[in-house]
């Protein structure tokens, strides 16, 4: 089976049994956040998190062995991506992004921020002018070595 068919049929599940990602991060006891990126196709769950979502959602054993899979990572389908959300974290990088990377060098050295060693926390922040989204990336720094 498919990865993409395994993502298909647990959008399929998780609507019309009234889930919420939350609902399903806390079966398998991790963040909404790491459990959302991995059913849908982005990390790799272990035997007992597979079946736990397995039985939640209904899913056939080749859809719970295929959540065992290391996958190809990345999940944007064009260069340029065209859903309007996904586009303003493009946008974003694209007017922010080197700031961002002068202002970790500037800190840190030479390096990276890695995608590994990361956790990520989205939340609702209220405000009177229209609820606002706040996402923290928090990526241990690795710095080039000499050699």
């Amino acid at each position: 089976m498919k990865r993409s068919n395994v993502t298909d049929l647990i959008l399929v599940a998780k609507l019309a049994k009234g889930l919420k990602w939350n609902d399903l991060a806390q079966a398998i006891g991790l963040s909404k956040e790491w459990t959302t990126a991995a059913l849908l196709g982005q990390m790799t769950l272990d035997a007992a998190q597979a079946t736990t979502i397995g039985k939640l959602l209904d899913l056939p054993a080749e859809a719970i062995a295929a959540l065992q899979v290391v996958p190809y990572k990345g999940s944007l389908p064009t260069a340029v991506p065209t859903d309007p959300l996904i586009y303003r974290f493009y946008e974003l990088i694209n007017v922010y992004g080197t700031s961002i990377k002068e202002l970790i060098h500037e800190e840190f050295g030479d390096g990276i921020m890695s995608a590994i060693d990361f956790s990520m926390d989205i939340s609702r922040v209220a405000d009177p002018k229209g609820d606002r989204v706040k996402i923290v990336l928090n990526g241990k720094f690795l710095p080039y070595k000499t050699y």
